[in-house]
């Protein structure tokens, strides 16, 4: 089966710059660098007033739920390669693996690497063969201010990418844009640690592998060709089970798997009539209108026509609020415990898409797309004690 995606090629893919993704240019963009200065003053300046979602007590979670990251991950810095997403065992009592690899076939090493990527604490994993279209043209190393070109560090005896998804905790995605992201630290963090558990354990193998964050390769089209779901209008990977609520990341090996066949459960076809999360969007940086190739000159990638976002939109938007945000991942219908009746509603979505309408309005209509306020939020925290 073909990704869903297939369909919008519109010519030969180009591979993407990080140079030019709006997070390396808030490190040497002068307008950007301002920006982010400007979002640690204002989320400072709320802490002090005590602002509800912004106060200490919020903001020590979120700071917290950052930690591992942060401190032993170190992915969101450019070219990583250090700490948790070191490209080489760290562990010296895994030398005796060195010149061992084990015989298995690519349909039970991938049996074993998803069982591995479950067992430490992956809830969604999937293998595809690496598109190379998908890897950057060049890394950004934030700390050096300079490029490295992607082939000079991945050959091709990188087949194979395991793709992980962790999800993030559904009630506090819905007091967005504020105790959400201790959702997303804690996403962060768990990529950190499962990516480095699943790198290590097929090195253990006797093969080459390397934990990647956001670095190094596009996560969302990899995972689509995985078959862990498809793209949506917010410019997110939508999965069956969680919708938008995951964090991805990945591990490219030389172990030979047995790749996953991509999935279509209807998500193209429904985004075409929701756009709950453009109308939503605070900044205006999704699209309410039909596909194009891009919408930000040096922020977009060529070759695929996508909802693009608007990442400077997005991004002043964030230095504004003092945090992130996730507003387009709380509103999406999809965003959902993984229940019978959403199960149920997910099951319309792939085989009646001309209830896709009626399955908005009833979305509105029970109010699955209200977020909560931080009172609401911790009166439901208590509840679970």
């Amino acid at each position: 089966m073909e990704p869903t995606y297939s369909p919008y090629i519109i010519g030969e893919l180009q591979r993407f710059d990080q140079r030019y993704t709006v997070f390396s240019r808030a490190r040497w963009e002068e307008g950007l660098m301002r920006l982010k200065e400007m979002q640690t003053e204002i989320s400072t300046a709320k802490m002090n007033r005590g602002v509800k979602g912004f106060a200490q007590l919020e903001q020590a979670l979120r700071d917290a739920s950052w930690y591992v990251e942060r401190c032993f991950g170190r992915s969101a810095s450019g070219l990583a390669n250090r700490g948790l997403y070191s490209w080489c065992s760290q562990d010296p009592a895994n030398g005796r693996y060195l010149g061992r690899r084990a015989a298995v076939s690519p349909e039970e090493a991938s049996f074993r690497v998803k069982y591995a990527a479950k067992l430490f604490g992956a809830d969604l994993v999937g293998v595809c063969m690496l598109n190379r279209s998908w890897l950057y043209s060049k890394i950004y190393d934030w700390e050096r201010g300079e490029s490295v070109d992607v082939d000079t560090l991945i050959s091709e005896d990188y087949r194979y990418a395991v793709v992980l998804a962790v999800e993030m905790d559904y009630e506090a995605l819905r007091t967005a844009p504020s105790v959400a992201g201790a959702a997303t630290g804690l996403g962060y963090s768990r990529m950190a640690f499962v990516a480095s558990m699943v790198a290590e354990f097929i090195r253990c193998l006797g093969y080459k592998a390397i934990p990647l964050g956001n670095d190094v390769a596009l996560s969302i089209p990899i995972a689509v060709d995985a078959g862990l779901g498809e793209l949506g209008r917010n410019g997110l990977l939508i999965t069956p089970e969680y919708g938008p609520r995951v964090r991805l990341c990945k591990v490219l090996t030389d172990l030979p798997l047995k790749p996953d066949e991509p999935v279509d459960f209807g998500v193209q076809a429904f985004c075409e009539v929701c756009r709950k999360c453009a109308e939503k969007c605070p900044s205006g940086a999704i699209s309410m209108g039909a596909r194009s190739e891009w919408v930000d000159k040096l922020s977009s990638s060529r070759g695929v026509l996508k909802w693009p976002i608007d990442p400077i939109k997005c991004y002043r938007f964030w230095c504004a609020n003092g945090l992130d945000c996730s507003i387009c991942i709380s509103v999406c219908p999809f965003n959902k415990p993984n229940t019978a009746v959403h199960k149920a509603a997910r099951w319309f979505v792939k085989h009646a898409p001309p209830l896709n309408r009626i399955l908005v309005w009833l979305d509105d209509a029970l109010g699955y797309s209200r977020q909560i306020d931080i009172d609401t939020f911790w009166g439901k925290v208590r509840a679970r004690f």
